[in-house]
């Protein structure tokens, strides 16, 4: 009796930890990755990260776990992998700068994890949601010009209403004067192709237009939603019409984490479809990324600010990393703020920005890459511009905009440690 109790402390204590350690990670479950993320020099607020995975990994994609450590405990995450071969997740609330957070990669019964961010048709528009609240739509329908304006106007790969999270359309098309303009869109406005100026642009010119070309794929899932986009950069000639680029658009809508913003990515792959090449020529606007906001934010209610300090007096042809854009009507207080990736042409790129007394204090804003310098595309190479957009109500401060600059530019370092055998 006297040995029976010396020993049953220290088995009951052991079988205790060991049905603690179960829970916390099944027996069954196998580790395949220690995942450390290190934020940079400002504190990151629901960033979204990614790290590449190994191809003996995308294999068993539908038994997969993940999880961050957090004081010696698991707590699952939401992820989502991608066809080409990024894992995803949120690394959601504020981490301070400096500071490493750590996930584990498991094999495993899979968490269940709701498809929070889908993508959606909609009547010749594809809709991109979180929860029950509508995105962006991108309009892959050919869009007509209103009733009685020149057809000439038709238009299609295009991303109109953008909304903001208080569901405020932001955006405007074919406002009076500029039918052209369609909410966001990004085509080159004086070039050179084939020996003759193609303005992709203005269409009552009649020289060139962009048309959807079709879906390489859509997505959605508990992190992201979006798609990938062709595009054709069509010039005319009497009636010959002649692909001269042809353009990738990849837009990914991250989950939100339940904030007042939200974030999206807008990369553009483009290259020559013929061997003639195109030149992008020097002009003050064009390209890049265009943006007409809604008519009711005009000079009296509306703010600009640029990274470089400059407002809605003095921004246009200066150089920026990012440009803010915030409004007030009746209907609260809403913001778009557009940032510039490193990695663009002409970086950090010129902006064109309306003056305020110009079409009836409304807003044109552009990030135009060959404003100040003219860019030669070759056949048989890839270009790439890449914007990071944030849609918010009330107003974002300078050092909150820094912070997420900072984020997309200088993302968080990812450091992946693969089990043995993998």
């Amino acid at each position: 009796m006297k040995n029976r109790q010396l020993f049953s402390r220290p088995v009951l204590c052991i079988a205790a930890l060991l049905l603690l350690l179960t829970r916390a990670f099944p027996v069954s479950a196998q580790l395949l990755a220690h995942i450390s993320v290190k934020a940079g020099a400002r504190q990151c607020v629901n960033v979204p990260v990614s790290a590449v995975m190994k191809d003996a990994v995308m294999l068993v994609q539908d038994s997969l776990q993940f999880f961050e450590i957090q004081q010696g405990r698991r707590q699952a995450v939401p992820f989502q992998l991608s066809g080409s071969g990024h894992l995803y997740w949120i690394m959601d609330g504020k981490t301070a700068p400096g500071k490493a957070r750590t996930y584990e990669l498991v094999k495993g019964k899979p968490v269940p994890a709701k498809t929070t961010m889908q993508a959606k048709d909609s009547a010749g528009a594809l809709v991109l949601e979180e929860g029950n609240q509508h995105l962006l739509q991108y309009n892959y329908r050919i869009a007509e010009p209103p009733a009685g304006v020149d057809t000439v106007y038709r238009r299609s790969g295009f991303i109109h209403p953008l909304w903001a999270p208080d569901g405020q359309v932001i955006t405007n098309i074919h406002p009076e004067g500029h039918w052209h303009h369609v909410g966001i869109w990004n085509p080159w406005t004086h070039t050179s192709f084939k020996g003759k100026e193609t303005d992709f642009w203005n269409l009552q010119k009649k020289e060139g237009t962009v048309r959807f070309k079709g879906f390489i794929s859509r997505t959605q899932g508990p992190v992201l939603c979006g798609f990938q986009a062709l595009h054709d950069h069509i010039a005319f000639s009497g009636k010959q019409e002649t692909v001269a680029i042809n353009e990738e658009w990849d837009v990914k809508a991250f989950n939100s984490s339940g904030s007042t913003s939200r974030i999206w990515d807008i990369d553009n792959t483009m290259s020559c479809a013929d061997t003639a090449g195109i030149t992008l020529l020097q002009y003050r606007y064009g390209g890049g990324f265009g943006l007409r906001t809604t008519a009711e934010w005009k000079a009296a209610n509306s703010k600009v600010l640029t990274s470089e300090g400059k407002t809605r007096k003095d921004a246009d042809s200066t150089r920026a990393r990012w440009i803010k854009i915030t409004g007030r009507t009746d209907k609260g207080e809403a913001g778009i703020l557009v940032m510039c990736h490193p990695s663009n042409y002409d970086y950090p790129q010129p902006v064109r920005v309306w003056p305020e007394n110009n079409e009836r204090g409304e807003i044109m804003m552009n990030f135009s890459p060959t404003k100040m310098r003219p860019w030669q595309l070759r056949y048989g190479q890839t270009y790439r511009l890449c914007y990071r957009v944030i849609v918010f109500t009330d107003d974002l401060s300078k050092e909150e905009v820094e912070a997420a600059w900072e984020a997309y530019a200088k993302p968080p370092q990812v450091s992946v440690s693969w089990s043995a055998g993998l």
